[in-house]
């Protein structure tokens, strides 16, 4: 092998870890970053912390305590079957979270594999792959969510499989079109003449320059699904009850707007989640595109 190759080789490495390093460091500097960070943390704190504090079944029902507004023994009331509202929302929001992050990182590594593939073929096997995608895409996500939900019992590892097989799709056709972009690159096409295997050039020199775009979408996706869960739940087709869910109570809570506790706790956790996941999302895309620039 040229030794040229090889210290030019380190150099680009020596770069990219550089690079990378003041990637984060522009992350943290943009004021939603922290913003979001702090929120994301605080709500996992809440979901996966809260109940080892507060030992109180969010399942067991009491039918001598039902909508009960906030007190010493349930900081934030009852429902119309006795649950603590207080620990439906830790438990819902530990599925919540749970759907949410698994789901679009499965998303996410098949979405990656599936357009890295589709890219490094040759132009029948590309084509036929990216059809496959258009015909998923062109059916509405929602009938797809529903048929998939009706099909199997839902719960937790069942929604995140129904969640990532249409999640994956974008990020597919993503990841296939900033692979056919940088393909052409000579450093790509220097790796290709002095012989490195497939597999090596896309997991060395392909996915490290496109791994930031991915990284915003899958954060983008993190926050799509925790909104799809808590939709489909407020639809009635989420986790099926008593199970704890933000959608399925917020659903419940349309029955007694008057009770303020049933109604609003839930959906600020919502907002939160999914504004806390857009900010960090935000964060990673300002420092992709400015070290871009």
């Amino acid at each position: 092998m040229n030794p040229d190759v090889l210290n030019n080789q380190s150099t680009d490495a020596a770069v990219g870890t550089a690079s990378q390093v003041s990637a984060w460091r522009r992350f943290w500097r943009y004021p939603l970053s922290s913003i979001g960070v702090a929120g994301f943390l605080l709500l996992v704190l809440f979901s996966f912390v809260g109940p080892l504090i507060y030992h109180v079944s969010p399942i067991k029902t009491n039918l001598l305590d039902t909508m009960l507004p906030p007190s010493a023994q349930f900081p934030l009331g009852t429902d119309d079957m006795g649950h603590s509202v207080l620990a439906r929302l830790m438990w819902g929001g530990r599925s919540s979270l749970e759907v949410g992050v698994v789901s679009a990182f499965v998303a996410m590594v098949f979405g990656t594999l599936y357009g890295m593939v589709s890219a490094m073929s040759g132009k029948w096997v590309d084509m036929i792959l990216m059809r496959i995608v258009d015909v998923m895409l062109s059916i509405p996500t929602i009938f797809l969510l529903l048929f998939l939900d009706a099909v199997f019992t839902p719960n937790v590892p069942v929604m995140i499989i129904v969640i990532a097989s249409t999640a994956w799709l974008g990020t597919a056709r993503l990841v296939r079109a900033e692979v056919l972009k940088i393909k052409t690159e000579l450093y790509v096409e220097a790796a290709n003449i002095i012989g490195v295997g497939t597999w090596r050039l896309m997991m060395r020199y392909l996915f490290p320059n496109f791994l930031g775009t991915v990284l915003v979408v899958t954060t983008f996706g993190v926050a799509d699904a925790i909104l799809t869960l808590a939709s489909l739940s407020f639809l009635g087709f989420g986790l099926a009850p008593p199970a704890p869910n933000w959608g399925g109570d917020l659903s419940t809570a349309m029955n007694y707007m008057s009770s303020w506790w049933l109604v609003y706790p839930p959906g600020i956790l919502i907002v939160i989640a999914l504004l806390s996941v857009n900010f960090i999302g935000d964060g990673i895309r300002h420092a992709v595109e400015t070290r871009a620039n």
